[in-house]
C-alpha cells in the first residue's frame, strides 16, 4: 500500500517531502476554518457581555408592579416624592432638585447610560438618543426667551445632562428667541433653527423652531440605523424605526383632533417612518378625522392596538387613549425584541423600553397626585 501512495505521489510529479508539506498546510488551513467557524458565535457576543451584565444589574432596580401600586395609593405628591427618596436612583437628584426635574434628569442619566455602554456596532442610535436632552433643553430655552423668563428662571428649566448644558446654560440671559438661534451657531441644530426662523419671525409662534427641533432628531434616529446587517442591528431598527412611526402617528392624531389639514399638518412632519412609508403618512395627513386616521392603519401593526382604543375614544373624546394605546405598544414590541438576542442587544432594548416607561408612569403619578380627590383607579388605568 505504501509503495502505491508513492508511486501515485511521484506520478503526480511530487517528492514524498513535498507532498507531506502540503498535508500539513491543508490540516493547518482546514483547522484554522474550525476554529473560525467554532469561535464566530463567541466573538459575536463578546461585545455584549459587560454591557448585558451591567444592564442585568440596574433591571433589577426597576420598579416591581407593588411598588409601583404602592405609588398609586400614596396620599399626595410628597408622599410620592418621599418614597422616591428610598429609592437608590432617584435619591441623589430629589435631593437638589423638584420631582418632575428630578424624573427628566434620570432619564437623561438613563441615555447617557447607554450611549457609553453600547458596543460600538449598534452605539450609534443610543448617543442620538442622548441628545434628546439637548433638544428638550433648546426647546424650554426658546420657550422662556418668548414668554420674558429671568435668567434665573430659564436655568431652572434646563435639565443637567445631555452634551451642551453649559453652554445652553450661557444662554439663559440671551435677550430674545433669535439671539438664542443665532449663539447655536456652529452646533448641529444651527441649520434647522436658522431655516425655521423665518417662520416663527412671521407667525410670532415658536411651533415652526420646536417641530424642526424634533423632525431633525427623529430623522437623525432614524438615519442612525439606516441599513441593518445582522441581527443586532435589526433588532435596534426595528426598536427605533417604531418610535419614529409611534412619534409620528402621535402628532397626526393630535392634528387631527384640532381639525388641522394636510398643508398644516405636513410641514411638522418627518416625512419619512419605518413601516409607514411617505405614502402612507400622507394617506393619514389627509383624513378628515381621528377615527379616518385610525382606520387607514388597516394593515399594519399598529391597527389592533389603536382600533382597540377607538371605544375608550368614543366614550371620553380624549386623544391621550391613543397616545398610551402606542406606549403600550411600543414596550409590548421593545419586550419581544429583548427577548429575541438574550446574548445580544436584547437586554440593551429592554432595559431602555423598561426605564421609559417607569419614568413615563411616575409622572403620571406625580401630576395625579397633585389633583386633591383624584381617583387612584384612573391612575391605574393611565398608567402603561
Amino acid at each position: 500500500m505504501a509503495d502505491e501512495i508513492a508511486a501515485l505521489i511521484s506520478s503526480i510529479g511530487l517528492t514524498q517531502e513535498t507532498f507531506l508539506v502540503l498535508c500539513i498546510i491543508a490540516i493547518v488551513v482546514v483547522g484554522a476554518i474550525v476554529v473560525i467557524i467554532a469561535t464566530r458565535p463567541v466573538l459575536d457576543i463578546y461585545p455584549y457581555l459587560n454591557p448585558s451584565a451591567r444592564v442585568r444589574a440596574r433591571k433589577g432596580r426597576l420598579f416591581t408592579e407593588k411598588q409601583m401600586t404602592e405609588l398609586v395609593e400614596a396620599n399626595d405628591v410628597a408622599e410620592v416624592e418621599n418614597y422616591l427618596k428610598g429609592v437608590p436612583d432617584y435619591a441623589e437628584t430629589l435631593d437638589d432638585y423638584p420631582l418632575d426635574k428630578a424624573l427628566d434628569i434620570q432619564a437623561a442619566k438613563t441615555y447617557d447610560f447607554i450611549a457609553r455602554l453600547a458596543p460600538k456596532e449598534v452605539k450609534d442610535p443610543f448617543v442620538v438618543m442622548s441628545k434628546k436632552t439637548d433638544v428638550d433643553n433648546i426647546k424650554s430655552l426658546i420657550t422662556a426667551k418668548e414668554v420674558g423668563l429671568t435668567p434665573e428662571e430659564t436655568k431652572d428649566l434646563l435639565i443637567p445632562g445631555g452634551h451642551l448644558y453649559d453652554d445652553l446654560s450661557n444662554l439663559a440671559d440671551a435677550d430674545n428667541v433669535t439671539d438664542i438661534v443665532t449663539a447655536l451657531d456652529g452646533s448641529e441644530y444651527a441649520t434647522v433653527l436658522e431655516d425655521a426662523l423665518p417662520a416663527y419671525e412671521d407667525s410670532g409662534m415658536i411651533l415652526p423652531l420646536e417641530s424642526a427641533l424634533d423632525k431633525y432628531y427623529l430623522k437623525k434616529l432614524l438615519k442612525s440605523t439606516d441599513v441593518p446587517s445582522d441581527e443586532n442591528r435589526e433588532i435596534v431598527y426595528s426598536f427605533v424605526g417604531t418610535k419614529v412611526d409611534i412619534a409620528n402617528l402621535k402628532l397626526i392624531i393630535r392634528a387631527k383632533e384640532d381639525g388641522l389639514t394636510y398643508d398644516m399638518i405636513s410641514p411638522y412632519m418627518l416625512e419619512e417612518g419605518y413601516q409607514l412609508r411617505e405614502w402612507k403618512l400622507k394617506d393619514l395627513m389627509e383624513s378628515p378625522d381621528v377615527t379616518n386616521v385610525i382606520s387607514g392603519l388597516e394593515g399594519t401593526k399598529y391597527a389592533e392596538a389603536l382600533s382597540d382604543a377607538i371605544a375608550k375614544y368614543n366614550e371620553t373624546g380624549n386623544v391621550a387613549v391613543f397616545e398610551r394605546a402606542l406606549d403600550e405598544y411600543l414596550a409590548s414590541h421593545a419586550k419581544s425584541l429583548a427577548s429575541k438576542k438574550p446574548l445580544g442587544v436584547g437586554p440593551i432594548i429592554g432595559y431602555v423600553s423598561q426605564k421609559e416607561t417607569e419614568i413615563k408612569n411616575l409622572k403620571i403619578i406625580a401630576r395625579a397626585k397633585r389633583e386633591v380627590g383624584f381617583p387612584n383607579s384612573k391612575i391605574m388605568e393611565m398608567l402603561i
